[in-house]
């Protein structure tokens, strides 16, 4: 699988846990991979990914709210919400990835799943973390 390909299985993972909170995250992902036919030891990306968006959830969903003006994490689509964690995961953990490349490949991920107005917002929301970010590490 490609990275970008990575990214959306894990989005998707992130998605459908969206769903089914009453889940153990591990019981999502091992049942989804496996009917996704994702190789959980080969594609290290999504399950480290999907595993460390979720162990730093409430670190990131502080960011998004800061980010966004006041609004709160849980007004978001489902959608925009598992597309800005991922990136803000891979702002903030992945140093591999510059963040421009999570911001155009989160932009399109909401582009694709979510509705055409959802962008905008996810851009100026992404980039407020991005300078959030940058402006702690300086």
């Amino acid at each position: 699988m490609t990275r970008k390909e990575q990214r959306e299985a894990t989005f998707e993972l992130l998605f459908e846990r969206e769903f089914r909170r009453e889940e153990a995250p591990d019981e999502i992902f091992y049942r989804s991979t496996e009917h996704r036919d994702i190789d959980p030891i080969k594609e290290t990306y999504i399950k480290n990914t999907y595993f460390g968006v979720i162990e730093h959830e409430e670190e990131i969903d502080a960011l998004i709210t800061n980010a966004s003006n006041g609004w709160k994490v849980s007004r978001l689509s489902n959608a925009s919400r598992s597309a800005i964690r991922l990136c803000a995961y891979e702002m903030l953990y992945c140093e591999d990835i510059p963040s421009n490349v999570s911001i155009n490949e989160a932009l399109e991920l909401v582009k694709k799943f979510d509705e055409p107005k959802s962008r905008a917002f996810t851009n100026g929301v992404l980039n407020s973390i991005k300078n959030a970010i940058e402006n702690k590490n300086d």
